[in-house]
This record gives structure tokens, sequence and C-alpha cells, in this order.
């Protein structure tokens, strides 16, 4: 969205989500054990900015945090149909190939739309915080079904 809207890359970013998906290991230890890897791959200030998350355990923790069930993921790009916002529910990962693989369950044209919409299969009440966190940051967007 900044690019599309004459802003730098960073812009508004509070974080970038590094998702992999480990069923082989759903210990916090595991985790975490990769999340400090992956920090020692950044310079400040990126590094306090990556989070690294394994999407096989997120069932564990989700309910207790944010007050609502959640069923356990058969892979990482699963997620993203699960996120608050259609918007925002967007992976890209690296292929061996060194080509950008996009996965998008919901389509990009809201995002190429400067358009924020509660996503179609996860009513949440959380979508208003999230409008307004991003509304905060990037004023040009337009809200559909919004708060």
């Amino acid at each position: 969205m900044n690019h599309l809207t004459g802003r730098a890359p960073d812009y508004g970013i509070k974080d970038y989500d590094i998702a992999y998906f480990d069923s082989s290991d759903l210990s916090y230890e595991g985790e975490d054990a990769v999340i400090r890897r992956a920090a020692a791959a950044f310079d400040e200030p990126l590094r306090q900015m990556v989070e690294v998350r394994n999407q096989a355990r997120v069932h564990l923790w989700f309910e207790t945090k944010f007050g609502e069930p959640y069923t356990p993921l058969s892979c990482a790009a699963e997620a993203l149909e699960r996120f608050t916002s259609a918007t925002f529910a967007i992976g890209v990962r690296l292929e061996p190939d060194d080509r950008l693989h996009v996965e998008a369950p919901f389509g990009l044209a809201d995002l190429f739309a400067l358009t924020l919409r509660p996503n179609p299969r996860r009513k949440t009440l959380s979508f208003a915080r999230s409008c307004a966190n991003v509304l905060a940051a990037g004023p040009k967007l337009v809200v559909e079904d919004g708060p």
C-alpha cells in the first residue's frame, strides 16, 4: 500500500511476520530456537520488527490471547484465510528457484483498490481495531463493512 500511495516502503509498518510450519515440534522451546536463529539474521532496528511464528502451534495459545477459538492449521498458507482483514491476507514465499510465490486466498483487488474489508470467512471484533491502526498510518484507505 505504501508504494501505491507514494510513501516510504516502511511507512506505518509496525512489524514483519515470518510464518513457518513445523508440526513435528509444537514446543515453545522449538519455536523460540527458530525465533532466535531468525533474529540473528537481521540487523537492528529490523531485528526488533521481525515476528516469527510456527503456524502449527498457534492453536495452543490463540484463544488465551485473543478470546476466540482457533482450530489447528494444516499448513502456513492456511493461516492467511483466518486473518482479520481479507486485505491483509497476502503471503509471499521464496521458492527454491528464487522465484516468489504469492499466496492471496481473497485475491489482490482490495489491496490495489486501497480498500480494507473484513475477512468474509471469519468475522471478528478485532477488525475495528485493525482498521483504526491502519487508518492512523494510511488515511487514504477506504473501509468497507467496517466499524
